[in-house]
């Protein structure tokens, strides 16, 4: 781990080893990897541009770590900042490739939320805004919906 000051060794070995961290500090490794992960040059704007695929694969990791250790509230703040960033990025590019793989880390929050036993006006003041900040309007817009839906029953 000393030696991993390399936030790119620190990521693999982060995805093969199951390491400890104080929700704090996985918050901050999740804010890094949300940052890495919808970074893109602005002068690739609408085109297909690289994104960090291992990026994404390390936020997703994060949010379940940080639901597993019961901080969900967490996971949903960065999922907000998550969905804005990555829809930003979505947005700039030509044909959106990454939606996929930010939808696959939001859905880790979404099924948490969808299980836990949060006030349902809290569920719906979240879904209302990771629906509010998604620049794109359609960024796992059927699951926020019907989840806003269910807990407005």
């Amino acid at each position: 781990m000393e030696l991993a000051e390399d936030r790119d060794i620190f990521r693999r070995l982060a995805a093969r080893v199951e390491l400890a961290s104080p929700p704090r500090e996985l918050a901050a490794a999740t804010r890094h990897a949300i940052a890495a992960a919808t970074d893109f040059d602005q002068r690739d704007i609408n085109r297909n541009f690289d994104y960090d695929y291992a990026a994404y694969d390390e936020v997703k990791r994060n949010l379940s770590r940080l639901i597993e250790l019961g901080e969900l509230h967490l996971a949903m703040e960065l999922s907000l900042e998550l969905m804005k960033q990555g829809s930003y990025q979505v947005e700039m590019s030509d044909e959106g490739l990454m939606t996929d793989d930010i939808a696959a880390c939001l859905q880790v929050v979404l099924q948490a939320v969808k299980k836990g036993s949060l006030p349902p006006d809290e569920v719906v003041a979240w879904c209302e805004g990771m629906l509010k900040t998604d620049r794109v309007g359609f960024i796992c817009d059927r699951e926020l919906g019907a989840l806003r839906t269910h807990f407005q029953a």
